[in-house]
């Protein structure tokens, strides 16, 4: 009777600890799927001027995530994709920043890149990596789109070809679809993807 009674007990506890696991597991799921609200932050332009993400408030905000020194993200940048789509949505509320997070890098540096390629867009300096991290971006390009409400509604690659291998009409440019669905007031439905770099 006793052996009986420590084995009631033993089965209690285990599935007593397999309830408490499937509560947390739930309470994850819940967690992943709420909205994850952008975080703030504050960082330099070549200029020296700063600029905030709060600057932006109510508007598309594209964070792209920039190193001149890395060869996937430079292709990229050199076929123009980037420029391209920056391009495409400024006069439509949507705000384009480039974040250089390279610890080998400065203003200095980022401002004569900035002027030799005479980016359309503001080119910050994060090279303490603090905004980097505040927003797990971990490869150039990782790209971050924002919304009206500074939610973040896009987080991955900007298109399918990490080798570069395709041409335009076979490409699907993920900022650009997420973009036009937000443009015309949709859900994005495409939300994650791997960036590469």
């Amino acid at each position: 009777m006793r052996r009986f009674a420590v084995w009631v007990a033993v089965a209690a506890c285990v599935a007593s600890a397999a309830l408490v696991a499937r509560q947390a597991a739930t309470a994850e799921e819940k967690k992943a799927e709420e909205p994850k609200k952008a975080p703030a932050f504050t960082l330099e332009n070549v200029d020296g001027k700063k600029v905030s993400l709060s600057d932006f408030a109510g508007k598309i905000v594209v964070l792209h995530w920039s190193n001149p020194r890395c060869p996937p993200w430079l292709r990229v940048h050199k076929a123009g994709i980037f420029r391209a789509v920056a391009e495409k949505y400024k006069d439509k509320g949507v705000v384009w920043l480039s974040i250089n997070s390279n610890k080998a890098s400065d203003r200095e540096k980022n401002r004569q890149f900035a002027e030799a390629e005479s980016l359309p867009y503001p080119f910050l300096d994060d090279r303490g990596q603090e905004v980097a991290r505040a927003y797990g971006a971990r490869k150039t390009p990782h790209m971050f789109i924002i919304d009206k409400n500074n939610v973040i509604v896009y987080d991955g690659a900007i298109d399918d070809d990490p080798a570069g291998k395709k041409d335009a009409a076979q490409r699907v440019n993920y900022v650009d679809q997420a973009l036009a669905e937000l443009v015309a007031g949709k859900p994005v439905s495409v939300a994650k993807t791997t960036p590469y770099g």
